[in-house]
């Protein structure tokens, strides 16, 4: 009987050795995304299957929870934010914790050596909370001193960014994103960096696998030059401290691979230790400075000690029975305000008898209007935009941008068969940005977007931290005349951009954290989002899921998503429009989060001595254009 026994267990060896494919390496399952550099599968050429409801197409429902929810671009930081939410923390410590981790996997869009924004609803005192902690031009930066490092103001473009670099060290101004992480929290936050910084250390140290878009943006620019410190005309060679810190073993990573950046949990236990002072005037700043001087930049020790952001009033605007909420300069985020103004107060004149939700968006005369008051509201944003701090009376120049009587006198400027044509330049947008909403039980809400600026910032990082540079600089203007022009202590023309929408502009009906990241993109993709949901009646999924256009001020190119320029380009075309078929990759990425209240029950506790769950319940949304996630409980 035992060699009967043997055999059988022999057998079972031997089966158990096929299915796990000792005798011969097994296929894998793909991991093609159809961006492959071989040949692409079948499956590529599959059609979109259909919801059982609803909108056929919509990619998911939204998320739906009442203790606690976060919307952001990479599921490992979602759920990051979500367990901040479940032991306890609020809102502003999820935001934290959400965008730390979000350095490690999300690199090239964000870093503690960058800029941050935030909207934060509070619900101890039912008001909003904006926060500025963007970036400042060092002290010995200036027109003079770009001009004598050969760098000129360009006549074709007479946007942001006229004659700077896009990449380097001269593109770095000082960083506020640190500063806003503990600002936050100490205002508005009931946790420590001990505490939200965990997870972000934790990972950069054990390693994360990289996930889909994440691989196909994570691309390193140039810069540093290749032979010399001196930053003319940078820049010819990526940063060797950059190729050490984000590629592995000298490469860029791929969908999969396991990715470690121990330098980076060496700065989050720094931080989680001593705080900010770390980053503003201990070791952290000391590397920083020593990075700069290597390569010709002018930032200084006194440069980062001295750096504070500020907390300021938002921009506020009606529409359809909505309060819009966006930053003030020097934000685009006004831009959207008064491109939501344009529509409001000309669709009807420019198409009598017409709305947004009766033209619909089969309706090339739709899109037609949404781009030419993107176009009118971009001129304006243009013409004004800059550091308040700098630019007397810019507040009240961005209140008259706002009213009713300017959106009314703008209508005669929109042809309803004609495209209208910007001013003649040359330039292009470049950005990329994190965002997050969040939102807790007691009923605080977060609206977050913290930024590297383009594609891994400035490419340079500093050496022993893990942490890139931010390029925010190169939107600075080398015009004199601009109200843009670089200056030392100056923040420049920033495209980042934080929305808030509040029904009947109250706090004791729905309203909405919501972000669209990703360059000049932000400002006119909030205000898509915001006439989907209102004119157009879409969820928040599904606002997103739809497609949209990316209009560029300086080139006059319209964007379509290639589903849109199917439908409505040629029409669009024949009016005047410079109409390019696009992918998704242009078109930035929606966040947001929508709580609605339910009369019947109880308010939540804001001293949070309450376990109860929110008096209502919260939506979310996130874009399919990204690895995102939203995630509730």
């Amino acid at each position: 009987m035992k060699w009967i026994q043997c055999a059988k267990a022999g057998l079972v060896a031997l089966g158990l050795a096929m299915l796990v494919g000792t005798s011969a390496p097994a296929q894998q399952l793909s991991t093609s995304t159809c961006n492959s550099e071989t040949a692409n599968p079948p499956a590529c050429k599959a059609v979109h299957g259909d919801r059982a409801e609803g909108w056929l197409v919509q990619g998911r429902s939204e998320v739906i929870g009442r203790n606690g929810i976060v919307a952001t671009s990479e599921p490992l930081a979602a759920q990051t934010g979500l367990d901040i939410l479940r032991r306890g923390g609020n809102a502003v410590d999820a935001a934290v914790a959400t965008a730390a981790v979000l350095n490690l996997i999300e690199p090239m869009n964000v870093g503690m050596g960058g800029d941050l924004f935030a909207i934060i609803y509070t619900t101890k005192d039912h008001k909003l909370h904006v926060l500025n902690a963007s970036g400042k031009a060092p002290s010995g930066e200036s027109v003079a001193f770009m001009n004598a490092h050969g760098y000129r103001v360009d006549p074709a473009n007479w946007g942001p960014g006229s004659g700077m670099p896009r990449t380097g060290i001269l593109t770095a101004t000082v960083p506020g994103a640190v500063w806003g992480w503990q600002e936050a929290l100490d205002k508005y936050g009931t946790m420590t960096f001990k505490e939200v910084l965990e997870p972000a250390a934790r990972y950069a140290s054990e390693g994360v696998p990289i996930a889909e878009r994440a691989a196909f943006d994570w691309h390193l620019p140039n810069g540093v030059n290749a032979t010399r410190s001196d930053p003319t005309h940078c820049c010819t060679a990526p940063d060797p401290d950059s190729v050490h810190a984000w590629y592995i073993d000298g490469q860029q990573p791929k969908m999969g691979q396991i990715f470690r950046n121990p330098d980076l949990a060496r700065a989050f236990r720094l931080l989680q230790a001593q705080g900010r002072d770390a980053f503003y005037k201990g070791d952290i700043a000391k590397a920083i400075v020593a990075k700069e001087k290597a390569l010709g930049g002018t930032m200084t020790l006194q440069d980062l000690a001295d750096y504070k952001g500020e907390w300021v009033e938002p921009v506020l605007s009606e529409y359809h029975g909505f309060t819009l909420a966006e930053l003030p300069p020097p934000s685009q985020g006004f831009a959207a305000n008064e491109m939501l103004n344009i529509l409001s107060a000309c669709v009807g004149v420019v198409y009598p008898g017409q709305t947004l939700a009766s033209l619909g968006p089969t309706d090339a005369r739709y899109w037609h209007i949404l781009v030419e008051a993107k176009k009118l509201a971009y001129a304006d944003l243009i013409a004004v935009n800059g550091d308040p701090n700098f630019i007397p009376g810019l507040g009240e120049k961005v209140k008259a941008l706002l009213t009713p009587h300017h959106a009314q006198g703008l209508c005669a400027k929109i042809s309803p068969v004609k495209a209208a044509a910007t001013r003649p330049g040359r330039g292009d947008d470049i950005g990329d940005t994190i965002v997050l909403s969040v939102a807790d039980r007691w009923g605080n809400m977060v609206s977050w977007v913290n930024s590297n600026y383009s594609s891994f910032g400035s490419g340079v990082t500093v050496p022993g931290y893990g942490f890139l540079l931010h390029n925010r600089g190169g939107l600075f203007s080398l015009d004199p005349n601009s109200p843009n022009a670089i200056a030392p202590h100056k923040r420049p023309f920033n495209t980042l951009a934080a929305g808030f929408l509040m029904q009947g502009g109250r706090t004791d009906g729905q309203m909405m954290a919501f972000q669209l990241m990703g360059g000049d993109m932000q400002a006119q993709g909030h205000a898509q989002m915001v006439v989907n949901m209102v004119d157009l009646g879409a969820n928040l999924q599904a606002s997103t899921d739809m497609a949209r256009f990316h209009h560029n001020q300086i080139s006059n190119q319209l964007f379509l998503e290639s589903q849109l320029a199917n439908l409505v380009g040629a029409k669009l075309q024949a009016m005047g429009h410079n109409v390019v078929s696009a992918d998704g990759s242009g078109m930035g990425g929606f966040q947001a989060v929508l709580f609605t209240p339910d009369p019947k029950e109880p308010p939540p506790d804001p001293a949070k001595t309450s376990r109860r769950p929110v008096n209502g319940f919260y939506r979310a949304g996130t874009d399919h254009r990204k690895d995102g996630l939203a995630a509730a409980w």
